[in-house]
């Protein structure tokens, strides 16, 4: 099987199949894989295959009251880790992966490690969560205290950290801001730590709130049937101006 045939069955995928533009690339990128990796072929140009096109998608708008209606109505603790996607643009990983060194209240700013791209950024800290982001850790403090006096506190460290400080793992600076509530086994060290909350807690969390929320607008819950988070994140910084909120987009960013 040579480039015609190649593009001969891209071709099938998109015109008998209607198969969505993902899946036509996910077909591409496995037969490169096979030609490239096993069969140590290189492929030449398939400009005669028929692409299929990604269908524009129309942004989902909340209004500021049903952007406040669906706050309003994530239980606790999830509410704190809302506010913040909202407030700071952040992606749902990014926020859950927040340390308490990444917090800097003297300058009003959130540090985030690693983001998209595996890139550092900045970003502002709602003057109306700092009071609440206190008293959160403070209470994040005392359970990482309980912890110690009990012989664990521990936490996992990113990248080389581990090796280079090897008692970093203790500190209080880098530890989650939103912890578990339960301690784990660390896959990696081997040691009972507590990792930071689940992702799906937090998206279970929002999509109850906007099942309490009245909220009926389409694509407001993704594909998946869980309103993940970081598609919000963008919200405030692109329609503050009208005074409106948006969800950007309507799948997960990667």
């Amino acid at each position: 099987m040579g480039e015609r045939e190649i593009a001969e069955f891209l071709t099938h995928l998109a015109t008998e199949k209607n198969v969505s533009a993902s899946t036509q690339n996910q077909a591409l990128s496995a037969l490169l894989f096979l030609y490239q990796q096993f069969l140590e072929r290189k492929l030449g140009r398939l400009d005669s295959a028929l692409r299929v096109s990604r269908p524009a998608r129309r942004p989902v708008v909340l209004t500021r009251a049903e952007v406040r209606a669906l706050l309003a109505h994530v239980r606790p603790p999830y509410r704190l880790m809302a506010e913040l996607l909202y407030g700071s643009g952040l992606r749902l990983l990014e926020c859950l992966r927040l340390r308490v060194k990444d917090i800097d209240f003297g300058y009003s700013r959130i540090v985030v490690r690693s983001g998209k791209g595996e890139k550092d950024r900045v970003t502002m800290l709602p003057g109306r969560l700092r009071r609440a982001l206190k008293e959160h850790l403070a209470h994040a403090k005392a359970v990482h205290e309980r912890d110690l006096q009990s012989g664990f506190g521990s936490v996992h460290l990113p990248d080389a950290l581990q090796r280079k400080y090897p008692n970093a793992h203790r500190a209080w600076m880098w530890h989650y801001v939103f912890p578990a509530a339960k301690r784990s086994i660390d896959p990696v060290s081997g040691r009972v730590q507590r990792h930071h909350v689940s992702e799906k807690l937090l998206q279970d969390a929002v999509k109850q709130a906007v099942l309490l929320a009245g909220i009926t607008k389409p694509q407001v819950v993704t594909r998946c049937g869980i309103p993940l988070p970081h598609t919000y994140s963008k919200t405030v910084t692109t329609f503050e101006p009208s005074r409106s909120c948006s969800v950007t987009k309507t799948f997960p960013r990667r």
